[in-house]
């Protein structure tokens, strides 16, 4: 977190606050035994212990969401609704800030999870005025990652005729070699069939220069150093000219390999699957 920029001047102070009838923690007395569980858990500071007894040591930080309340293990928390001061979310930033970065990540996500829009949009709104870096929340991380990052890994180009066997992107790596049409007929197919693979496409029946992609895979085993070639093909009988390919190219290579060959049907599910 980037240090603060601008002082507070009090200006969170200086906003009004009223009572009204809204819902809030209550703690039964008779039953708190001090512990301080509850503590930790309220990001919004709102909770002390006082005199051996955890009490609401301000109503304006409590937001009566009841994050503290699994975690009193006598049950003497719970929320109710009553006429308490409202609930100010630019004094609570004030008091989490003041903690660290790690509260602040704390009470955002506790914000978003809760369905607190509007105050998750004023604790925002205070970091990025007080000169705060805003951190992403995790769902907000995970869009981020899905934008940023492709199923590829950074492996580029993908083509056979255009591959590069002697790619670090190779190297001691486990090869899919899958027909055009297997990306577009199945559903997941990084998550399915691409997953922790490099991967090479060629269309056996279209492609020009065959005999080039045999020097491509026999360069693979020997230069790349791959571990293993998984043909992924269609049900269709062009499909079949692939796997001789590969069997041909294996046959030309000083290291043998483990070969799989994988069978879709024209609805993109798995139907053969076999070793050679």
């Amino acid at each position: 977190m980037v240090q603060k920029v601008v002082p507070l001047l009090g200006i969170v102070q200086e906003k009004e606050n009223i009572d009204m009838k809204r819902m809030i923690v209550e703690i039964n007395e008779d039953l708190c035994n001090g512990c301080g569980l509850c503590i930790p858990n309220c990001a919004e500071g709102a909770l002390k212990i006082v005199d051996g007894k955890a009490r609401v040591v301000s109503e304006l930080f409590c937001d009566g969401l009841g994050a503290c309340i699994g975690h009193c293990p006598l049950g003497a928390i719970r929320v109710v609704e009553k006429e308490a001061e409202a609930y100010d979310e630019w004094r609570v930033m004030e008091r989490v800030v003041k903690s660290g970065p790690e509260l602040v990540k704390e009470h955002l996500r506790h914000l978003s999870e809760h369905g607190q829009e509007e105050y998750l949009r004023q604790a925002k709104e205070f970091l990025a005025l007080f000169g705060y870096e805003v951190p992403p929340l995790p769902e907000e991380r995970e869009e981020q990652s899905r934008k940023v990052q492709s199923p590829l890994n950074h492996q580029w180009p993908v083509q056979l005729h255009l591959v590069n066997p002697a790619s670090p992107a190779f190297k001691n790596g486990d090869l899919l070699l899958a027909a055009d049409c297997t990306a577009f007929v199945a559903e997941n197919f990084h998550r399915s069939f691409r997953r922790n693979k490099v991967i090479a496409v060629a269309c056996p029946k279209l492609d020009s220069e065959q005999e080039r992609y045999l020097e491509k895979i026999v360069q693979f085993v020997d230069q790349g150093a791959i571990r293993s070639i998984t043909v992924l093909i269609m049900e269709v009988p062009c499909c079949g000219g692939l796997v001789r390919l590969v069997q041909r190219a294996i046959g030309r290579t000083s290291r043998k390999i483990p070969i799989k060959v994988q069978v879709l049907d024209i609805q993109g599910n798995l139907i053969q699957e076999e070793n050679l």
